[in-house]
């Protein structure tokens, strides 16, 4: 079921949308390249110091609920982005990109750290006062942040080799 749908003639008309040819045969595609590193470097930058401080391995000055409530908005806004320039650039390539190891494990991770921010947003925050400004938080909490690092690491790898695995 899952091949049908990866090896799908659909992803080839994808790819003839008249978008899809403006993107891929100009220099949009480069353009929505670099913004789309830009904005994944914000979201892995913000998500990084709120996963630090559940590790307890910086800014421990500051509550998490602050950093959460700074850092955030940025990683949304950013992660928006970065969703709009990928997918411009998917598009330009749908039928190879939907059948590469590198974006498959790029997409799967994806996934894995969105469930892991939502059990940690919708779950384990829900006791933050708890530990807001401890040094120290509780051992799931930081399973949580170490899994979100990990994660995070793995889809900016991922993404790196997709242009690179044909």
């Amino acid at each position: 079921m899952i091949s049908n749908f990866l090896r799908s003639p659909k992803w080839i008309d994808v790819e003839n949308w008249p978008i899809s040819w403006e993107i891929g045969g100009t220099s949009w595609f480069p353009f929505l390249e670099s913004i789309h590193v830009i904005a994944a470097a914000m979201v892995v930058g913000s998500i990084l110091m709120v996963d630090l401080r559940l590790l307890g391995l910086a800014a421990k000055r500051y509550p998490i609920t602050t950093l959460s409530k700074e850092l955030v908005p940025w990683s949304t806004g950013a992660f928006v982005i970065a969703t709009i320039t990928g997918i411009g650039m998917f598009i330009t390539r749908a039928a190879s990109h939907v059948l590469n190891p590198a974006f498959q494990w790029k997409i799967f991770l994806l996934v894995l750290a969105g469930a892991n921010m939502a059990y940690f947003h919708f779950k384990m925050y829900k006791q933050v006062a708890d530990w807001d400004t401890s040094d120290t938080t509780p051992t799931q909490v930081k399973l949580i942040g170490s899994a979100s690092l990990f994660l995070w690491a793995g889809v900016m790898l991922a993404g790196r080799w997709v242009g690179h695995i044909v």
